[in-house]
């Protein structure tokens, strides 16, 4: 009896080694070792900077700068809308880009308490114009060059750049508005909701204009975290574009 006990015992270990290999995970070799299926890494998503258009003015991805008008010149977006935030000046942007603005001023004011406010958003191409002469007239050609675009090489004029302030106003389109509350949420949050911030300090070399914390551009969630996640400051070195720190 116990000899037909202990061979039953062997017979249900056996059958159980035989179902655990035949349930368990296909073994590939891998460089001269098992990996199961089941550890192996999916394949790494690559982003396609050629995705959008950098160069259509509709484009969320266009590249503006004093290398690369908008095309037309004059061109004007077709799906502007106001944008219903506190403000200087009434604020007009494209749609998705309206969109994502009150995104992220709600939630600047759900995260702090504190409000920021639009100071300037989409300028057509006469008004650009206008913008322009008033900081030659004040400033000189050369310097006006570096904090104010020529008409029809604003990204002003594309519809998806605002100019944002703290409100109550302090240190408006100013290098200390980086240091404020509104400036430094931005910095760290903007992304999150489409933006970049689109000349950063110590890249006028590169973007031709000086250090603005107040001026983010609305490039699209997609864009905006694959900028983040890889620590690129710029739209031009992103797309490997020349630096544009002059007009031609």
């Amino acid at each position: 009896m116990r000899k037909l006990q202990r061979l039953a015992a062997s017979v249900a270990v056996i059958g159980a080694l035989v179902l655990g290999a035949a349930c368990a995970p296909a073994v590939a070799e891998e460089g001269g070792r098992a990996t199961s299926d089941a550890a192996s890494p999916a394949a790494a998503k690559v982003f396609d900077k050629k995705a959008k258009s950098i160069t259509d003015p509709a484009s969320y991805w266009v590249v503006v700068n004093k290398l690369t008008p908008l095309k037309p010149k004059k061109w004007v977006p077709t799906d502007l809308v106001t944008v219903p935030v506190d403000h200087v000046y009434v604020p007009k942007m494209r749609k998705m880009a309206s969109k994502a603005v009150v995104s992220m001023f709600k939630a600047y004011k759900k995260s702090t308490g504190k409000k920021m406010q639009a100071q300037s958003a989409y300028r057509s191409y006469s008004s650009q114009k206008s913008v322009y002469n008033g900081w030659v007239d004040k400033l000189g050609k050369k310097k006006a060059d570096l904090t104010s675009a020529r008409p029809g090489f604003s990204e002003h004029q594309t519809g998806m750049a605002i100019d944002i302030s703290a409100k109550p106003a302090k240190c408006s389109l100013q290098a200390c508005f980086a240091d404020t509350s509104q400036g430094k949420w931005l910095a760290k949050n903007a992304w999150k909701y489409g933006f970049v911030l689109r000349y950063p300090k110590g890249l006028t070399g590169t973007t031709g204009y000086e250090f603005e914390p107040w001026h983010y551009r609305y490039v699209g969630k997609q864009l905006a975290a694959e900028l983040h996640t890889t620590k690129t400051k710029t739209l031009e070195q992103f797309f490997g574009l020349p630096k544009a720190p002059t007009y031609k």
